[in-house]
């Protein structure tokens, strides 16, 4: 049989994919990690830059204006009020009753001291207000407790004094042989010394307007139960915040 002629291959359009060849699909691309930047690292606006700076200008302005404000008025108060503080002295102390007993279980102090203290408002133009006081004495080298009391609250007129007395006492109060004795002694010649803790709050009052109350510790002594009965009064000393102290 004579060959069958062969039919020309014809060419492929552009494009043309085969049916009998599976399709491969595109690879995906890879994920790709975002880096993490810390917030301190991270840039910040030029205009939040601008008002944190004028802000902090502000602040400072106004702190020095606040501050200059108070320096005026504070120095305006002192020229024109003289402001001075309240004056303390041991005006007199005496011991109705006095006794140091020994017995064969040791020895034992009885005293009742009657005291006064002074109190003197050098302004003319400031009241002083004070609160409840606590008062506690001691007496001799050794400090030999005395007792204490308290006082009730009272005001300080301008320019006045005020006399406070105080009573304090102990009884059958056990003490050392040696210290007893030297009590004793002291108390005979009249060289015997006392001392005075006086534990107050202290307000002002000015051009009507009223304070608040702030804490005071007034120690009083250091004189003789002779020097008092000659009429010297010792003046005491004055603790504001338990570290200015004021003579």
């Amino acid at each position: 049989m004579a060959d069958k002629p062969m039919k020309p291959v014809l060419p492929r359009p552009p494009g043309y994919r085969d049916p009998s060849h599976p399709v491969k699909s595109a690879p995906r691309p890879l994920p790709t990690k975002k880096t993490l930047v810390p917030p301190s690292l991270q840039p910040r606006k030029r205009r939040s830059r601008h008002y944190c700076r004028l802000c902090l200008c502000c602040s400072i302005l106004l702190s020095i204006i606040v501050i200059l404000l108070l320096v005026i008025s504070g120095g305006l108060f002192y020229i024109w009020f003289d402001p001075k503080l309240p004056v303390f002295h041991l005006q007199s102390f005496k011991f109705p009753t006095f006794r140091v007993t020994k017995k064969s279980d040791g020895t034992y102090l009885t005293a009742k001291m009657v005291a006064r203290i002074e109190v003197r408002n050098p302004n003319e133009k400031i009241m002083y207000h004070f609160g409840e006081s606590e008062v506690g004495t001691t007496m001799g080298d050794e400090e030999v407790n005395l007792g204490s009391t308290s006082l009730p609250k009272f005001t300080q007129e301008k320019g006045n004094a005020t006399s406070l007395k105080t009573v304090t006492s102990v009884k059958s109060e056990l003490v050392e042989d040696r210290i007893g004795s030297a009590i004793l002694n002291q108390f005979k010649n009249k060289k015997l010394k006392v001392k005075m803790n006086v534990r107050t709050r202290v307000g002002i009052s000015v051009a009507g307007m009223k304070t608040g109350m702030l804490g005071v510790e007034v120690l009083c002594g250091g004189v003789t139960l002779k020097e008092t009965e000659s009429g010297e009064m010792p003046r005491c000393v004055m603790k504001i915040l338990k570290w200015i102290v004021v003579r």
